[in-house]
C-alpha cells in the first residue's frame, strides 16, 4: 500500500474469509460431548438473526463488456462524492516463466512510472483529491486502485486507459533499473524480518518444481536482476490487453453515466492475446515432510501446512469456516487446547488462504518458553485429529459465519481501495465469472452443517502435511537465493540485465489529461454531546451508511502512567482485562462476541487507554453489556494473569528481534531521556518487570485508573443519541466513581538538551539497515498555526510524493519507502523519520536525508506543484479521509487528545487555504532542519561501520540487552 508503500497483498476474491486473529479461547474439552456441554453452560446474549444478518449484505451492480473484451462492473453508492476505480489484470506471479520470477510484481511497479501521455500518475491524481494510486501483485492477478472525487473520474479513467494501451513508449532502461532496485529492497525488507524466510521454505516443500504457485511473488534476486526491457515489452503485449481486464467503478456513479466514459477512453485499445490458463491445482504429498531451521527469531514457531482446493470447489467455504473454528476465532480449538489448556503455546493461528486454483491451509503455533516443540506439535496434531474425527458444533459454525458477516458489513463502508467493494466484485467476476460470487459464498455458509465442515477438514487435512519448525539461532538460509524456480542447482542463474539497444518509441496518439471538476464543501459529521447520569461525557457522530457502530471508551491513562523503571505494568493490565470477568470466563466473552458479531478490544496507548467496540446496530445493547462487564469487572484470575505475563514477555522478545522494534526502543530514550514517560512510549515493556507482576498488582492498577470520572465515550454510526444514551445508561449508568480523588498522569519530565548523536545497534546478517532518526520539537498538543508545519512535513517526508521518498526510493532505489512525521501527543512532540535501506547504502542514505532537509527551503523552496498538492489537493481529498466510521472516530479521538474542537476537520479547507508558500517555507526553515538529530542505525556492523566512519560523527553503540 502507499502508506506502507506498494506491498504484496495476501488477499483474495473471498476477502480473506474469516481471517481475524485470535487471542482468547475456550476451556479444555477432551471429547466433543464435553465441549458441547461447556458451550451449553455459557449464557450468551440474545442476538439478531443470522439469516437477517446475511440477507442484509448486498452490493447491487451492473456489468457490460466493450467490443475489445474489457469487462466493466458498476455499483452505485451515493453516500459520499467518491468513486472507487479498481482495475484487475488476469496475470500474476503464477504466469512467470523460469528465470523471470518476480517479474509480474516488478512490472506492476513499472506501471506507476508514467505512460506515453502521463509523466507521473500520482501528481495529477493527488492534485485532484484522489487517494494515492496503489497496486498489488499476487499469484493470480495484478491490481491497481485509487478512489477519486466524482469530478475526477474522467481523469482517472484516462490515466488507467493510457497505461493499459499506451505504456511502452514511456518505459526506459533507467526506469527499469530503478524499480528493479526498489523491488529488491522490498524483498530485503521482508527477508530481514523475524520469520521472514518461512513462506519460501513452506512453498518449496508443498509444491513440486515448476508448479505455478510454488515460487514467491517477490521472486529471486537473480531473476529480478535479469529482467530486461524486452521482457517488459513482451509482458505488456502478451498480458495487458483489455480482454484480460476487469474494471470496477463503485460509488457515486451509475452505469448509464459510466458506459460512455469507459468507451471513450478504453474503446480504441486493441484486444490482445488471452492470458494462458494454467494447470495449477492442489498437490497431495506422497509422505509427510518435516524440516527444522534456525533463524534470528525470539521464539520457536511451528508451521503445519497443506494445499487445498480452489475457490469454486465445494469444499472451499467449509474449509475456510473450519480453519477459522480450528484456529481463527477467539474461541478457537487451538487456543483452547494449546494456549489456555496445555499452555504449550503463547499464540496460535489457523486459516485458509484462498486463491483461484488452490488454497494454502496453515496452522501456526508459537511455542512457550521452556516447552519442547515436539510436545507443542503433538498438541497441535491431536487437536487437528479431534476436529477431523468429531467436527465442529453448529453453534461454532454460526458464530464463525456471524463474525465474517459482521466484518463484511463493516467493509462495505469503503467503495474502493484494498478490501473495498470494487475488489469484491472484480475478483468474483475475474475468478468465477460472477461479480456476485460473494453471495454464493454467503448462501453456502448459511447452509453449512457440522458434518459438511468435518468432511471437508477430513478430506484435506488428513493428507500428508509439511511441517516447518523455526528455532532461535543463527540464520543459515540466505533470502537472496530463495523465492525462485527451485532448480537453480541444475540450471545456472540467468545473466544480469546489462541493458540493450531496445527501441523505445511512442505507440499511441497524443491525449490530453481532462481537467477535474470542482469539489463541493466537505461534509463532516455533525457531533452531538450528552452526559450520563454518572458524569461520563458522550460524543456521537451519527452515520447510517451501514448498520454498525464504532465506539471507544477512553480513559485518561496509558503507558505513560507507569513509574520510571516499571514499563509494561499498565499494558499488561489492559491485556488481562479481556481474559475474564467476575461472572464470565474467557470462553463466555469469546462466545458472546462471536454470537453478537461484535468486536471488543482493549489497548493501552501512551496517554490514553481505550476499550473499543464494533457492534451491529441490532445488537448494540447486549454488546454494550458485554463491554461494560469487561471494563468494570475484570477478574484477574491467577491462571489468566500468568498466561498474559507469558504472552506479554513473548511480545517484548518479538519487538527485540524486529529491526523496527529495536530502533524504536533505542531512539525514544535518546530523545526524551531516561526519566520521561515518553521514553518508553513505543516499548512493549520491560520483560523483568512484566514477569514479576501479580494478579493483585493488576487489580490495583485497574482500580486506580479505570473509573468513570476518567472516562469519555465517543461513538460513530447508525444510532441516535437518545438510543445511545439509553443503552449506555443501562450498561454504565450505575457505575460510580470511588471517594478518592482521581489520579493525574504527568508528561512534564525534563528532557535532555538537544544534541546530534549517531547510535548503532548491531544486528548481524541483516541485508538491510533500519534508520530511525528524530529529535524533540517545541510543540505540545495542538498549536495555532501548526497546519503550516504539517504541510511542510508532507512536502519533505510524509506521503509517496514527498522529497525524501522521491529521492531515496524513486530516484536512487535504495529503499522500499521512507516517511517522516510529528506524532500526536499531549506533551512534547518529536520529529521522526524512519526507513529501511539496503545495507551497503546506509551512510549514503543518511547523507541524502540530511541534504534534503537542509535544502528546504534555503536551496529548494516549496514549488507550485507541491504547494497545490498539499493545499488544494488535500482539500479535494478530505471526503476520502472520512469515508468510514473508523476514520471519523479516529479524527474525533485525535481532536480530544490534542485539545482541538471536535469538528476541527470541518475547518481544514479554510485553514489550508490560508497557508501560503511563505508559511510552508518558514515552517520548514524553523522546525524541519537536520540540526540536533539523533540517528539510530540497526544493522550489521561488519557492513555499516566502515561506511559510518566517513560521516565524521562519533559513533555510540548499544547492545540488544540495553534496549
Amino acid at each position: 500500500m502507499r502508506t506502507a508503500l506498494r506491498s504484496l497483498i495476501p488477499a483474495t476474491a473471498t476477502l480473506a474469509l474469516l481471517g481475524c486473529s485470535t487471542t482468547d479461547t475456550m476451556p479444555v474439552a477432551e471429547t466433543q460431548a464435553e465441549y458441547v456441554e461447556a458451550e451449553a453452560s455459557v449464557g450468551t446474549p440474545q442476538a439478531a438473526s443470522l439469516d437477517d444478518l446475511l440477507a442484509s449484505i448486498d452490493i447491487p451492480h451492473e456489468t457490460f463488456t466493450l467490443d475489445n473484451g474489457l469487462q466493466v462492473i458498476v455499483h452505485t453508492d451515493r453516500k459520499s462524492p467518491l468513486v472507487g476505480v479498481t482495475t484487475y489484470y488476469r496475470v500474476g506471479s503464477k504466469h512467470e516463466p523460469r528465470g523471470r520470477t518476480g517479474f509480474a510484481h516488478l512490472f506492476e511497479h513499472l506501471m506507476f512510472g508514467g505512460s506515453e501521455n502521463v509523466e507521473n500518475f500520482d501528481i495529477p491524481l493527488e492534485a485532484a483529491g484522489s487517494t494515492s494510486t496503489n497496486g498489488s501483485t499476487w499469484y493470480d492477478r495484478t491490481n491497481y486502485v485509487e478512489t477519486v472525487p466524482t469530478g475526477a473520474l474522467d481523469l482517472a479513467l484516462m490515466m488507467e486507459s493510457d497505461r493499459m494501451g499506451y505504456l511502452l513508449g514511456a518505459v526506459s532502461q533507467e526506469k527499469l533499473d530503478n524499480q528493479r532496485m526498489v523491488v529488491q529492497n522490498e524483498k530485503r525488507q521482508g527477508d530481514n524480518s523475524p520469520y521472514g524466510l518461512v513462506n519460501y521454505v513452506l512453498n518449496d516443500a508443498l509444491l513440486p518444481i515448476g508448479h505455478p504457485y510454488r515460487h514467491s511473488t517477490i521472486g529471486s534476486m537473480a531473476d529480478l536482476s535479469a529482467a530486461s526491457l524486452v521482457d517488459v515489452q513482451n509482458w505488456f503485449r502478451d498480458n495487458y490487453g483489455p480482454n484480460n481486464v476487469v474494471l470496477a467503478l463503485t460509488g457515486d456513479i451509475d452505469a448509464e453515466t459510466a458506459r460512455p466514459m469507459v468507451e471513450r477512453w478504453f474503446g480504441d485499445i486493441p484486444e490482445g492475446p488471452d492470458v494462458e490458463q494454467l494447470e495449477a491445482g492442489p498437490v497431495t504429498l506422497a509422505e509427510p515432510v518435516y524440516q527444522e531451521i534456525t533463524d534470528q527469531v525470539p521464539s520457536t514457531r511451528i508451521y503445519q501446512a497443506w494445499t487445498g482446493p480452489g475457490m469454486t470447489h465445494t469444499d472451499a467455504v467449509p474449509l475456510q469456516v473450519g480453519m477459522q473454528i480450528l484456529g481463527g476465532l477467539n474461541s478457537s480449538r487451538l487456543d483452547n487446547a494449546l494456549v489456555r489448556g496445555e499452555e504449550s503455546a503463547t499464540s496460535v493461528y489457523a486459516y485458509s488462504q484462498q486463491h483461484e486454483q488452490l488454497s494454502f491451509l496453515q496452522a501456526i503455533v508459537t511455542v512457550s518458553d521452556g516447552v519442547d516443540h515436539a510436545e507443542a506439535q503433538a498438541d497441535l496434531e491431536a487437536e487437528i485429529a479431534r476436529m477431523i474425527a468429531e467436527g465442529p458444533t453448529q453453534d461454532e459454525i454460526n458464530r464463525a459465519v456471524t463474525q465474517f458477516a459482521s466484518g463484511f458489513i463493516g467493509g462495505q463502508q469503503s467503495v474502493g481501495g484494498f478490501g473495498g467493494k470494487g475488489m469484491i466484485l472484480a475478483e468474483g467476476l475475474m475468478y468465477t465469472g460472477d461479480a456476485g460470487f460473494y453471495r454464493t459464498q454467503l448462501e453456502q455458509m448459511a447452509t453449512l452443517t457440522p458434518e459438511t465442515v468435518r468432511a471437508a477438514m477430513e478430506s484435506w487435512l488428513s493428507r500428508p502435511e509439511t511441517t516447518l519448525v523455526v528455532v532461535p539461532g543463527e540464520r543459515t538460509l540466505d533470502g537472496a537465493t530463495l523465492g525462485g524456480w527451485g532448480d537453480e542447482d541444475q540450471f545456472p542463474a540467468p545473466d544480469p540485465d546489462t541493458g540493450s539497444d531496445v527501441e523505445v518509441t511512442r505507440t499511441g496518439p497524443e491525449r490530453v489529461l481532462p481537467e477535474p471538476e470542482p469539489v463541493g464543501a466537505l461534509t463532516f459529521a455533525d457531533v452531538e454531546r450528552a452526559t450520563l447520569s454518572n458524569g461520563i461525557e458522550v460524543v456521537l457522530a451519527r452515520r447510517d451508511a451501514v448498520p454498525q457502530i464504532n465506539l471507544a471508551m477512553v480513559f485518561d491513562a496509558g503507558s505513560a502512567v507507569d513509574p520510571i523503571g516499571m514499563a509494561g505494568v499498565h499494558e499488561t493490565m489492559i491485556d488481562a482485562m479481556t481474559e475474564g470477568t467476575t461472572t464470565r470466563s474467557t470462553l463466555d466473552i469469546a462466545i458472546a462476541q462471536e454470537t453478537l458479531g461484535a468486536s471488543i478490544n482493549a489497548n493501552a496507548g501512551v496517554e490514553r487507554s481505550t476499550v473499543s467496540l464494533t457492534a451491529l446496530s441490532a445488537n448494540l445493547q447486549p454488546s454494550l453489556d458485554l463491554m461494560a462487564d469487561i471494563v468494570r469487572n475484570p477478574a484477574f484470575a491467577e491462571e489468566d494473569v500468568a498466561r498474559v505475563r507469558s504472552q506479554r514477555v513473548a511480545a517484548i522478545q518479538q519487538q527485540l528481534a524486529s529491526p523496527a522494534g529495536m530502533a524504536s526502543r533505542a531512539l525514544m530514550p535518546l530523545i526524551y531521556g531516561d526519566d520521561h514517560p515518553y521514553a518508553y512510549a513505543s516499548s512493549a515493556g520491560d520483560a523483568d518487570v512484566v514477569s514479576g507482576l501479580t494478579a493483585s498488582d493488576l487489580a490495583a492498577e485497574h482500580a486506580e485508573w479505570f473509573r468513570p470520572d476518567l472516562a469519555t465515550i465517543t461513538a460513530v454510526g447508525d444510532v441516535s443519541m437518545n438510543e445511545l444514551v439509553s443503552a449506555l445508561e443501562a450498561s454504565f449508568g450505575d457505575w460510580q466513581a470511588p471517594a478518592t480523588s482521581a489520579p493525574e498522569k504527568s508528561v512534564d519530565a525534563e528532557i535532555p538538551a538537544p544534541a546530534t548523536r549517531l547510535v548503532v545497534v548491531d544486528r548481524p546478517n541483516s541485508p538491510s539497515s533500519f534508520l530511525s532518526i528524530g529529535r524533540i520539537t517545541p510543540f505540545e498538543g495542538h498549536s495555532d498555526g501548526f497546519e503550516a508545519v504539517e504541510l511542510a512535513n508532507e512536502v519533505i517526508g510524509s506521503g509517496f510524493l514527498s522529497r525524501l521518498n522521491n529521492d531515496l526510493r524513486e530516484t536512487r532505489g535504495w529503499t522500499y519507502g521512507i516517511g517522516s512525521s510529528i506524532p500526536s501527543a499531549e506533551g512534547p512532540r518529536r520529529l521522526q523519520i524512519g526507513t529501511q535501506v539496503q545495507a551497503d547504502r546506509t551512510a549514503d542514505s543518511i547523507e541524502v536525508i540530511i541534504a534534503q532537509m537542509s535544502a528546504f527551503p534555503s536551496v529548494r523552496p516549496v514549488d507550485d506543484v507541491e504547494y497545490q498538492r498539499v493545499t488544494d489537493g488535500n482539500i479535494r481529498n478530505l471526503p476520502n479521509r472520512f469515508e468510514t466510521n473508523g476514520q471519523v472516530l479516529g479524527a474525533l479521538l485525535s481532536n480530544q487528545l490534542l485539545g482541538r474542537d471536535l469538528r476541527y476537520q470541518a475547518s481544514l479547507p479554510e485553514l489550508w487555504r490560508s497557508v501560503t508558500r511563505q508559511d510552508i517555507d518558514a515552517a520548514a526553515g524553523e522546525f524541519l532542519q537536520p540540526n540536533d538529530l539523533i540517528i539510530v542505525v540497526v544493522g550489521d556492523r561488519e557492513v555499516i561501520d566502515p561506511q559510518l566512519e566517513r560521516l565524521g560523527m562519533e559513533i555510540e553503540y548499544l547492545s540488544v540487552d540495553e534496549l
